[in-house]
């Protein structure tokens, strides 16, 4: 129980959804994370998460990049779109943008798996357009609750 009670408080707090002004969505980036394609680091790689001021919408987002290409994975409804460059905007290592679950950008993906290994979260999918295996590695966020002292 402890293991799905983690696993529930990391996504609530990477939980994201746009903001109410004008409906963007600030993505902050992840440096522990890890991408991988069939095994391997791709060149050029990145992960971003919604920053924790966005409102919840109740969806599980992460905005991955792989060289030069985007791809935004809703981990709960287990979808992946593509991402038009036009559509990221980068501000120093954050990223702002829109609504980027656009179905006509829509990428067919199978054999979704999403478990706890420890410090991270571990996602793997299959990118029907890629053929390969995209493996996506979230750190668990820090519990702080033991610096806090109570008198």
């Amino acid at each position: 129980m402890g293991l799905c009670l983690a696993a529930g408080l990391f996504w609530a707090g990477i939980a994201a959804a746009t903001d109410d002004e004008g409906g963007s969505v600030h993505w902050v980036q992840v440096d522990e994370g890890q991408v991988k394609l069939d095994g391997k680091p791709p060149i050029g790689s990145g992960l971003y998460l919604p920053d924790k001021k966005s409102k919840t919408k109740g969806s599980e987002l992460v905005l991955v990049l792989l060289g030069r290409r985007y791809l935004m994975v809703d981990v709960k409804s287990r979808l992946v779109y593509e991402v038009p460059l036009s559509d990221v905007h980068h501000q120093g290592s954050d990223i702002e943008s829109g609504d980027l679950s656009q179905q006509s950008h829509l990428i067919p993906s199978t054999d979704w798996t999403v478990r706890d290994v420890g410090p991270a979260e571990l996602v793997q999918l299959s990118l029907g357009d890629y053929g390969r295996v995209l493996e996506i590695q979230l750190p668990h966020p820090r519990d702080l609750r033991g610096l806090y002292v109570i008198h």
